[in-house]
Order: structure tokens, then C-alpha cells, then sequence
């Protein structure tokens, strides 16, 4: 099980992320934007810099529902590999087969 610490971290992380996604996306578009004059564009660039750096949706870790687990991650279950293999030995993850030789 992760530090609560670091999942409320990476929670905090995601709302905020979310909250400036729209504004993001504004000033990159400006700033990348050919038709514009070279001020308005760094201007964007430099409005874009001031955001909050935890707004960035890199700055996102993925993280297992169930444990917090950062590593071992897949995508498809949003679980790490240690919780889908107890899941699925338990038989809660339809399709799953647990192999064994």
C-alpha cells in the first residue's frame, strides 16, 4: 500500500490538471498559432510558463485503484500487475486465467 501522502498528492495533481486543462489549451494553441505576431506568441508562452506546474497532465502518475501502487500499472484495469494477479486468482476479473505449470 502507497503513503496516503503521495496518492492524495497525485489526486490533487489530477483535479488540477483537469481545472486548467481548458486555459492550457488556449495559450498553446496561441503560442503555437504561425498567423500571430512573435510577442503575442511569447506572451503565451510566458502566461503559460505562470500556471502552476502540477496543472500540467504529465505531472500525472498513473496509479493503482486499489493500492496506489505507482509501478507495474495496466492501463486496461487501472490496477497494478500485484493486484490484478490476487483479483484474479480470486476469479473477480472476468476472462482472466491464472496459468500455472
Amino acid at each position: 500500500m502507497a503513503k496516503k501522502s503521495s496518492i492524495e498528492k497525485n489526486n490533487r495533481r489530477k483535479r488540477m490538471a483537469d481545472q486548467y486543462a481548458k486555459k492550457r489549451a488556449e495559450l498553446k494553441a496561441t503560442a503555437l498559432n504561425e498567423s500571430l505576431s512573435l510577442e503575442e506568441r511569447f506572451a503565451a508562452r510566458i502566461k503559460l510558463a505562470k500556471l502552476p506546474r502540477n496543472s500540467a497532465p504529465s505531472r500525472v502518475r498513473n496509479r493503482c485503484e486499489i493500492s496506489g501502487r505507482p509501478r507495474g500499472y495496466y492501463r486496461k484495469l487501472k490496477m497494478s500487475r500485484i493486484a490484478m494477479r490476487d483479483y484474479g486468482a480470486a476469479g473477480a476479473i472476468p476472462g482472466l486465467v491464472k496459468s500455472s505449470w
